[in-house]
């Protein structure tokens, strides 16, 4: 069974990753270490998402497993378990679905955009 944990946002260091102080004034070296980390920050986000949709999908067939053995009188499964299973599966499918959607909406809203 997959235990999903959430981790403390640490503003800190996702502005340094964004080649920016606490404060938004870019780090000094400005160009080259931003036009660097730009590089290197598609394939982070590709590599990013791809893994987030992995663990989604592993929690959803984790969450199915469990229902199969649950609906076979398996006796080390719980009733309990399985429903908390699917509970993640299913919120993790809802924040999937939300990023894609928001994805989505700034895509368009870039390509309306009057150049």
């Amino acid at each position: 069974m997959m235990d999903m944990k959430l981790k403390p946002f640490d503003f800190a260091a996702a502005v340094a990753r964004a080649g920016l102080r606490t404060d938004g004034t870019p780090i000094a070296g400005g160009a080259a270490s931003v036009g660097g980390a730009k590089g290197t920050s598609k394939a982070d986000f590709g590599s990013a998402l791809t893994s987030a949709l992995k663990s989604v999908s592993d929690s959803q067939n984790e969450a199915t497993r469990m229902q199969n053995e649950l609906q076979l009188d398996n006796p080390t499964v719980s009733l309990e378990q399985t429903m908390v299973s699917m509970q993640k599966a299913q919120i993790g499918f809802q924040a999937a679905l939300s990023v894609r959607n928001r994805l989505v909406q700034s895509y368009t809203d870039i390509m309306n955009m009057q150049v």
